[in-house]
């Protein structure tokens, strides 16, 4: 089950946030495995953070990388609200899309021509069967 996790962090501003993700980066972990959505937001001077984990061990494996980071830039994560996804609403230019069956080499049908000349649907040309 997804998980929704909300931080109101202490002391977080928008050049720590910076800093912040240039290291996790730096650390591998700037797109960590099971987490599906990040938001940072709030006034530059106390920015919140809002993430959705495919689960809770995913979020802790990657707190092990990021717990000491937030401890070297001065930031209290403080205790974090975890809270489980009910639904998620993405728009229609986000959904994953259905693959496209494979072109066959040089485009031909399989099977060869239809016998006497049918067309699809069991016609012939000129409309008679």
């Amino acid at each position: 089950m997804a998980l929704g996790i909300y931080f109101a962090l202490s002391g977080m501003t928008a050049d720590k946030y910076g800093e912040c993700i240039k290291r996790l980066k730096q650390a591998g972990a700037g797109h960590p495995v099971g987490r599906s959505y990040h938001a940072s937001f709030g006034s530059p001077d106390k920015l919140s953070v809002f993430d959705v984990w495919s689960s809770q061990a995913a979020f802790e494996k990657f707190g092990q990388t990021l717990m000491p980071i937030l401890h070297d830039l001065g930031v209290d994560p403080g205790q974090p609200n975890v809270m489980p996804i009910h639904n998620v609403i993405r728009p229609l230019s986000a959904r994953p899309k259905k693959a496209k069956p494979a072109k066959r080499a040089g485009g031909k049908r399989r099977g060869g021509k239809r016998p006497g000349g049918m067309r699809r649907g069991g016609m012939r040309r000129g409309g008679k069967r």
